[in-house]
């Protein structure tokens, strides 16, 4: 039987012991009805899976051993920062959760004209609390012991200034550019995708992309929804660069 993996976004490194309260401790005590004596395997997101024993469970609080450590082999040889336009309601949380899913090391919300979203001051940091849990609930289901970095939502021009200096291939999703994934050049650093929103990128934005070195490349003769075109194409890298298929022992 499978243990049930449960992220902890606290460090657990050199601890003999940690006490869960509120969701996690619901989800464990009270959804799955654990027991002292069961068992578990909890991670903080820093690339280990540690198995955990319960020791304690109560209404509000379930108190775990923890053994050795142990590493994870789930992350892609590929580093794919995804910069995402800001979607409305659960079109940007599936958005999210597949992208783990399939691999991003990275997530960026990004602002654009068409979007059709905007956020005050005051609801970025409930928005972000809302995207951390779906992303940690994505790690959990697929097997991931690495969170991706979260970056706040800002407005594309301040998200492209604010790449890191690294070379990395980037490449926007413009299906009237002509190009495709076949004339990429296989990313030696890296690879950092814009894709927009349901309405597409504007002219304007598109040209501040090529400005910060961006390539243009479409992803076929259909027409992808704003959710299902980040992760066709973390996909399609996947299976060129990343870990979708084998690749040849030397």
């Amino acid at each position: 039987m499978r243990r049930p993996r449960v992220y902890v976004p606290q460090p657990l490194a050199h601890i003999p012991s940690v006490t869960l309260t509120g969701d996690r401790a619901h989800y464990l005590g009270r959804v799955l009805r654990m027991k002292a004596g069961d068992e578990c395997l909890l991670f903080d997101g820093h690339g280990l899976d540690y198995p955990a024993t319960v020791t304690a469970a109560a209404r509000r609080t379930v108190s775990l051993r923890l053994g050795p450590p142990r590493p994870v082999a789930t992350e892609s040889p590929l580093f794919s920062r995804l910069m995402l336009a800001v979607t409305r309601g659960s079109r940007m949380d599936v958005a999210l959760q597949k992208a783990v899913e399939l691999g991003a090391s990275a997530l960026a919300p990004v602002f654009t004209e068409r979007c059709g979203v905007s956020l005050g001051p005051d609801q970025i940091p409930r928005r972000l609390e809302h995207w951390r849990g779906v992303i940690g609930a994505a790690a959990e289901q697929c097997g991931r012991a690495r969170i991706p970095e979260l970056t706040p939502p800002m407005d594309l021009e301040e998200g492209l200034a604010r790449l890191p200096p690294a070379p990395a291939t980037r490449l926007v999703l413009d299906p009237g550019n002509g190009g495709t994934l076949a004339d990429v050049t296989p990313p030696a650093e890296g690879v950092v995708i814009l894709v927009g929103p349901e309405g597409g990128l504007t002219a304007d934005e598109l040209a501040a992309a090529a400005r910060h070195g961006f390539q243009g490349i479409g992803l076929g003769p259909r027409v992808l929804r704003a959710e299902t075109a980040p992760l066709a194409v973390l996909a399609a890298l996947q299976a060129l660069w990343g870990d979708f298929l084998p690749r040849p022992r030397p």
